[in-house]
């Protein structure tokens, strides 16, 4: 799945001259006239980057990121201006853009900042997918072997475990040996990190 950059310019001659620009280079680009345009565009999961005007009418670039980080839309962003000023490449670099560039904009330093937004985008998105892959795991097991399942990651013995539940270390047993079955992993090791990965924002 190529990934695709979507640029968000209301400019047409300077959208026009970004998305041909990005073609030559290789890239899969898109081009939208305002924050509206892209917003109610059919963006699937295909991964890629926003290139983004601060300053579009309407809806604004630093609004537009905003909205996208509600949406946990994991496509990195590059903010563009012809206007911007230290405040806005401040609040913009705060919220996570990759880089925040001055038109006309040099061609190497918008291709390497392109490079650098994909990159970050597929790590992002690996980190997304394994998290989705543990959270359905997590979702298998019995609230049981959930109680289970939270008391083993704190570091607690099953004596311990079965001492709180009110049951027997045999049943501990039985019920930790499915949440090792169903989380696929081998080792209390391995459980604990798939633990911190699913709850390391909570």
């Amino acid at each position: 799945m190529k990934p695709i950059v979507h640029v968000v310019e209301d400019d047409r001659s300077v959208r026009s001259a970004l998305t041909r620009l990005l073609k030559i280079a290789g890239f899969e680009a898109r081009g939208y006239s305002s924050a509206g345009e892209f917003l109610v565009s059919e963006r699937d999961a295909t991964p890629g980057c926003i290139v983004l005007d601060v300053g579009l009418p309407g809806l604004t670039g630093i609004e537009l990121q905003a909205a996208l980080q509600r949406e946990r839309d994991p496509r990195p962003v590059i903010f563009l201006t012809g206007r911007g000023n230290i405040d806005m490449g401040v609040t913009a670099m705060k919220a996570g853009a990759v880089d925040f560039l001055t038109k006309p904009v040099d061609r190497e330093r918008l291709l390497g900042a392109v490079e650098t937004a994909l990159q970050r985008g597929a790590r992002a998105q690996a980190r997304d997918d394994e998290e989705r892959i543990l959270r359905e795991r997590l979702d298998r097991l019995t609230a049981r072997e959930r109680e289970v399942f939270d008391r083993v990651v704190q570091g607690k013995l099953n004596k311990q475990i079965a001492f709180e539940l009110g049951t027997s270390v045999r049943t501990v047993k039985a019920h930790r040996a499915q949440v090792m079955r169903k989380m696929e992993v081998g080792s209390l090791a391995e459980l604990v990190s798939a633990s911190d990965r699913l709850f390391a924002t909570a």
